[in-house]
């Protein structure tokens, strides 16, 4: 007789059968949606700290169907999820080995086949997962699991309705050993499939991790902070990066680590990188980690110390909040936190400046003194950032150096000026170090040459209302009249932009200096730092001589990676008297500065080769003289270069003159393009002040124009007023300025 359960046993063998397979190769019938969204999974593989490896990346760019995709990236999967046509969600275990890491975060990827072409978002839950401390006594033990599907930037929050796309899900384990865990899936409530299709178990082992710990030691063997990336042979970062927690930042591959503290790490082989600064030598070790690992060993290797020659390292905005800042980005980190991160990138000066999506929690900090963290020679400093509130519009404003970070009239953002120079007037009446934020924005033009007589757009929130600004002076502290405007902000956005502007204003004859910045972490989430500025000071470092010594331009700006220093012409110093050489008559001169610059024997060609619109704007190896280790230091005479020597890049100094004929009044400054560039030094001849070209007066003349077409909307009530006599201001002063020049 037949066996009457035979239909319900080959059913539930069928449906064991599908529950254990790996998960089924899609039918696409369009390849490039496809491969767009993929792009996207491996960049947030990437930024996830799980990179696909370089063959693997070769493998997909050359994939010319859907199964090759498959095929690359099902390994990868720890899961399958079907969505029928009706909407019901089937889990299936996928091919990824079922490895997690004790105290640490693994990232996977999950297939999704969406036959439904739904939008709604996938969701996953475990009974495993929740929270790991504060849960009632008897869950503890079960609760050992943490899980999240990231979503954020490259990724979007919801399904794309694609029949096929992929996803990512983070794992945390608490525990080591083997732990079983339950997920279920589902797109909306009722949407699980029936007979507990929706439901996945994982057997997972979890590598135990040791504690290491970290013996930091500066070049004079005192215990120091410094940067490491640790990656495992297969690029997986570590600690990983889905879920890190200040003072350890997601959107980094690095952590920063003091001497005498501790990381947890599985067994296993790692590759080590260990850097303080542009001013060390990048370490790289291959460490296991075993029973016997107790501690790791690092000590700096500095091809350069610029403070020991009295010039201090500054970057005059950083940011507390907001951009990549992942945790509550309105509120952002602490001081501690930041702290940390200029201390392991050796960087002196740290101006945390408060700005639009934070001023609120951020002013409690506010003390217009160095913070409480400083230690010397490693200064913190809360100043504001005018950005995402009051003049922002017409250009974002470093305030630096300020007694008071409330405009008055209020105790929040919500009230400050719209016209950029009644900020400033009110900042420099306080004794503020002031200028314009990443000056090129809204200056572009696609063009390297420098001076460009081109008109820019004024259409961003760069140097835009600089260029009406500077024809202003206003009272300072003791009432006497000083400029309205300090510095120009360079590093953190393309130099010909950054420089044209101060090229032309100089050349009209106004003495703005310039200073480096990174706007960490908006332009660069990369590192504090990137973006500085070395000061010369003869005493103490001291937050209030740093500025004062950026307002005398006796500062020059650089990647780190290339230094100018004790620049001068005769016996005139850049910073000092002025930083002015009187001339009566025409003669020659002597230019001297002391260079030191460093490059890799190999080149980068991934950044030499890129535009100079394409990050990093300013780095070392855009200066590289193809087939060399050289590079190219330029004087300027009026922005033009009038004579150039090459050096070669292998950290040592070296000295360098140049002789020049003065035969008008000049500014002149020196540069290696684009690493690091001086102030100038001013030459008058015969008393007369520089009015170098009347086509860069022309210039700014034509710029206030363009700038009022972009601007004026911007300015309401009685500060339209105020805006229409500024800008009417700056106009005579250009004009009256082309009247007196006498060089075309």
């Amino acid at each position: 007789m037949k066996n009457r359960f035979s239909p319900f046993l080959a059913a539930w063998v069928a449906a064991l059968t599908a529950a254990t397979a790996a998960v089924p190769t899609v039918a696409v019938k369009d390849l490039q949606p496809l491969a767009a969204q993929v792009r996207r999974i491996a960049e947030a593989l990437e930024l996830a700290g799980t990179p696909l490896s370089p063959a693997e990346k070769t493998q997909l760019n050359a994939a010319t169907t859907a199964a090759q995709i498959q095929e690359i990236l099902d390994p990868k999967c720890l899961f399958g999820v079907q969505i029928n046509p009706e909407m019901r969600v089937k889990a299936l275990p996928g091919d990824a080995p079922a490895t997690l890491d004790e105290h640490g975060w693994r990232v996977f990827l999950i297939k999704v086949q969406n036959d439904s072409g739904t939008t709604a978002a996938l969701r996953v839950s475990s009974p495993q997962a929740g929270r790991l401390a504060g849960s009632a006594a008897g869950d503890v033990a079960e609760r050992w699991l943490d899980l999240e599907l990231p979503d954020k930037a490259p990724l979007q929050k919801t399904l794309s309705g694609l029949e096929l796309e992929y996803r990512l899900i983070a794992l945390y384990s608490r525990d080591a050993g083997k732990r079983e865990a339950k997920f279920r899936f589902d797109v909306g409530q009722g949407t699980q499939d029936l007979g507990f299709r929706s439901e996945a178990d994982v057997l997972f082992n979890a590598r135990a991790a040791r504690t290491v710990t970290f013996r930091v030691r500066d070049e004079k063997g005192q215990p120091t902070t410094g940067a490491f990336q640790i990656r495992d042979k297969q690029g997986h970062v570590y600690p990983s990066t889905a879920k890190r927690l200040a003072p350890d930042f997601a959107f980094h591959p690095q952590i920063y680590r003091a001497d005498g503290e501790s990381e947890r790490l599985p067994d296993g082989r790692y590759s080590v990188q260990f850097t303080r600064g542009p001013e060390s030598i990048p370490e790289t070790r291959e460490i296991t980690v075993g029973p016997d690992t107790g501690e790791w060993t690092f000590q700096v290797r500095r091809w350069i110390d610029p403070s020991l020659l009295g010039w201090w390292s500054g970057d005059h905005h950083i940011h507390a909040a907001g951009c990549a800042h992942y945790e509550k980005p309105t509120e952002g980190v602490h001081a501690p936190d930041m702290m940390r991160h200029v201390l392991g990138e050796d960087l002196k000066v740290g101006a945390n400046l408060t700005w639009g999506p934070c001023f609120d929690y951020q002013k409690q900090f506010f003390t217009g003194a160095d913070d409480r963290v400083s230690r010397f020679p490693y200064l913190l400093r809360y100043d504001i950032e005018v950005s995402g509130f009051g003049s922002h519009q017409s250009g974002h404003l470093c305030l630096l150096r300020l007694r008071d970070q409330m405009y008055p009239g209020g105790t929040s953002k919500d009230h400050w000026p719209k016209l950029g120079l009644n900020t400033l007037t009110w900042a420099k009446k306080q004794g503020a170090l002031v200028g314009p934020a990443h000056t090129g924005w809204g200056l572009e033009l696609d063009s390297t040459e420098l001076p460009n007589f081109k008109v820019p757009p004024y259409n961003g929130i760069g140097a835009n209302e600089y260029i009406v600004d500077v024809t202003h002076e206003v009272p300072g502290p003791d009432g006497k009249l000083v400029p309205l405007v300090d510095f120009l902000s360079t590093v953190d956005t393309p130099f010909p932009w950054e420089l044209n502007i101060w090229y032309q204003t100089l050349n009209a004859g106004f003495r703005t200096r310039i200073s480096g910045e990174t706007d960490f972490p908006c332009i660069y989430g990369d590192r504090v730092g990137l973006g500085r500025s070395y000061v010369k000071l003869d005493g103490a470092l001291q937050y209030e001589a740093w500025c004062e010594g950026i307002r005398a331009g006796r500062n020059y700006v650089s990647d780190g990676w290339s230094h100018l220093l004790d620049f001068r012409i005769d016996q005139t110093t850049m910073g000092e008297k002025g930083s002015e050489l009187r001339l009566d008559q025409p003669r020659k001169v002597k230019a001297h500065v002391r260079v030191a610059a460093r490059l890799d024997e190999q080149a980068d060609t991934s950044i030499k080769n890129r535009r100079f619109s394409d990050k990093p704007y300013w780095h070392i190896e855009r200066a590289r003289i193809d087939g060399t280790r050289k590079v190219a230091v330029e004087l300027l005479q009026n922005g033009f270069p009038v004579a150039t020597k090459t050096i070669t890049a292998d950290g040592a100094f070296t000295d360098v003159d140049f002789d020049v004929e003065v035969t008008r009044s000049s500014w002149f400054a020196v540069r290696i393009l684009p690493s690091a560039h001086t102030n100038p030094i001013f030459v008058t001849v015969g008393g007369k002040p520089i009015r170098a070209f009347r086509r860069s007066i022309q210039w700014c003349l034509d710029g206030v124009e363009t700038a009022w077409k972009n601007k004026e909307k911007f300015y309401v009530g009685e500060e339209h007023a105020q805006a229409v006599a500024a800008y009417n201001h700056a106009r005579e002063v250009y004009r009256k300025l082309l009247a007196e020049c006498e060089w075309d």
